[in-house]
C-alpha cells in the first residue's frame, strides 16, 4: 500500500467530512508555521452525533489507507475531537464551539489549501 503525504490525508479527511455533510471545511498549511503538523483540517456539524459520524468517517477512510491516528481527544463530549495522525491534525467542531475559538483568526498566518466544492465531490468518485 502506498504511503500517503501530508496533503494527500488532508484531502482524504476532507473528503470525509464531505460525504458526512461537514460543513465549512478549510486546510489550513501550517508547516511553516509550527512543527506541531503540516496540515489542519477543520470541519464544523451541527450536532455531537455528527460530529461523531464524522470523525468514525475520516478514521474508516484513513484505516482503509492503513492510517490510524497517533490520538483522538473529545469523543467523550463530542463539542470538538481532534484527530492526531502526526503531519496532518483533523478539528471537527460543533459549530458554535468552532465559532468560539476561531483557529483560522489564530492561524491566521497559514495558507489555505484550495478546496473549491467541486474538488471534494471529484475526490468522492474516485
Amino acid at each position: 500500500m502506498p504511503v500517503l503525504v501530508a496533503k494527500e490525508k488532508a484531502l482524504l479527511s476532507a473528503k470525509a467530512a464531505h460525504e458526512k455533510k461537514g460543513d465549512n471545511i478549510v486546510i489550513l498549511d501550517v508547516g511553516s508555521l509550527t512543527t506541531l503538523a503540516e496540515f489542519f483540517v477543520l470541519c464544523s456539524a451541527e450536532s455531537q452525533r455528527q460530529v461523531l459520524a464524522i470523525t468514525d468517517a475520516i478514521d474508516e477512510s484513513l484505516s482503509c489507507q492503513g492510517i490510524s491516528p497517533m490520538s483522538v481527544e473529545g469523543r467523550e463530549n463530542a463539542l470538538w475531537v481532534l484527530m492526531d495522525y502526526s503531519d496532518v491534525i483533523v478539528h471537527i467542531f460543533k459549530r458554535e464551539v468552532r465559532e468560539f475559538y476561531d483557529l483560522e483568526r489564530l492561524w491566521g498566518d497559514a495558507k489555505r489549501v484550495a478546496l473549491p466544492r467541486s474538488k471534494v465531490l471529484a475526490l468522492s468518485k474516485g
